[in-house]
């Protein structure tokens, strides 16, 4: 019988980080995808039977004791598991039967709200419906007061085994159990309402509370009130995600809010004072004597409101001046001689760069282009 210390390189006392590496190392030199000849087979056959022993405690308490560490197991069960282990790390340790107790899955509903709600906030009462712990088992899945009794076939283990030859001796490969799904348990008895799964589908009504300042995709995080996981596991979290609403006249930018007027000339002329519509309610805004078309009056404070900053954004007001298309002929008249006062005749043209002047129409059609209006 090969000494397997001797094989690997190491000292008797060597930890099993210095046995690992020096696997690493000589599995590297001596693979057979690297060197093909037969001796090389031997020589990584050799090599990976001693790691196989050397790298578990009880085999190699068992082997330094003079035993034979395969006695129990029937022949070397080193499987590809192992080698993934020894190069890249991790334990030799069995993944055991999964938990029927899991944690549930996180839930997404979305809600409409308008811009009067987005910007104030306001509170919603929801139906939703997620999976929630049987009343009638308590979550277990099983009826009455039975309990899950040892899987036959794993014994409990959650998985099986099986053993396979290749050029590196017998190998060992593990996979759950297909007839307790890795449970490690079968349940006998399975509750009836529940179907053994210890969770139902139900309808529940919750209250949301939507904070003022929040605009299409955002979400409010409900913790603990998503889907129950199975076997009565600890439940999710719930995402409530907003979709804001057009409104009929304003249009959101950030926390601004954008609106559009037109004024007849005459006021634009003289100034004057002007209704507009805010969320606020009906507000008077002031028209400068000599008001362009296309520029805009900025009102404080009566945007959205600042998600977390607090305070609120402005109203931006777009004004456009209305041209007379049709008049008597007293206003006719009466416009020459206004016109004839200012010295202002038809021929007379200022011309200018498109964009250069207030009086361009070019800034209120970017606004209604920009906002679809």
């Amino acid at each position: 019988m090969s000494d397997h210390y001797q094989t690997l390189g190491v000292d008797r006392d060597a930890s099993f980080d210095e046995i690992k590496r020096s696997y690493r190392k000589l599995a590297r030199e001596f693979h057979p995808d690297v060197n093909p000849d037969p001796e090389t087979q031997d020589k990584f056959k050799a090599i990976t039977a001693a790691y196989e022993v050397l790298s578990d405690p009880n085999k190699r308490q068992t082997y330094d004791l003079g035993g034979d560490p395969y006695s129990q197991f029937g022949g070397a069960n080193f499987g590809f598991g192992d080698i993934m282990d020894a190069f890249f790390g991790g334990g030799a340790s069995s993944r055991g039967p999964r938990p029927r107790m899991r944690a549930g899955q996180d839930a997404l509903i979305r809600i409409e709200v308008d811009l009067h709600e987005a910007c104030f906030g306001t509170e919603r009462e929801l139906n939703v419906e997620t999976a929630v712990a049987c009343d009638k088992c308590s979550g277990s899945g099983s009826a009455s007061s039975s309990k899950p009794k040892t899987c036959e076939v794993c014994r409990g283990r959650g998985e099986v085994q099986q053993v396979t030859r290749s050029f590196i001796g017998q190998v060992m490969t593990s996979r759950p159990c297909a007839n307790c799904q890795g449970f490690g348990s079968v349940i006998v008895d399975p509750c009836g309402e529940c179907a053994g799964d210890g969770r139902v589908r139900s309808r529940r009504t919750i209250n949301v509370k939507v904070p003022g300042g929040v605009e299409t995709g955002n979400r409010i995080h409900l913790s603990g009130q998503g889907e129950v996981g199975p076997g009565g596991g600890p439940a999710g979290d719930l995402y409530v995600e907003i979709v804001e609403k057009e409104h009929d006249l304003l249009v959101r930018e950030g926390n601004n809010l954008h609106i559009a007027i037109s004024i007849p000339m005459t006021s634009a002329t003289l100034g004057g004072k002007v209704i507009v519509e805010t969320l606020d309610g009906p507000k008077e805004i002031i028209i400068k004597p000599g008001f362009q078309s296309g520029n805009t009056v900025v009102v404080k404070d009566l945007g959205i409101t600042r998600l977390r900053s607090g305070g609120r954004g402005d109203l931006i007001v777009h004004v456009e001046v209305l041209t007379p298309t049709k008049l008597s002929k007293e206003q006719e008249e009466l416009l020459r001689s206004l016109a004839q006062v200012r010295d202002e005749k038809p021929e007379t043209v200022s011309v200018h760069k498109i964009g250069e002047r207030a009086s361009d129409s070019g800034f209120f059609g970017r606004f209604k282009d920009a906002f679809g209006r």
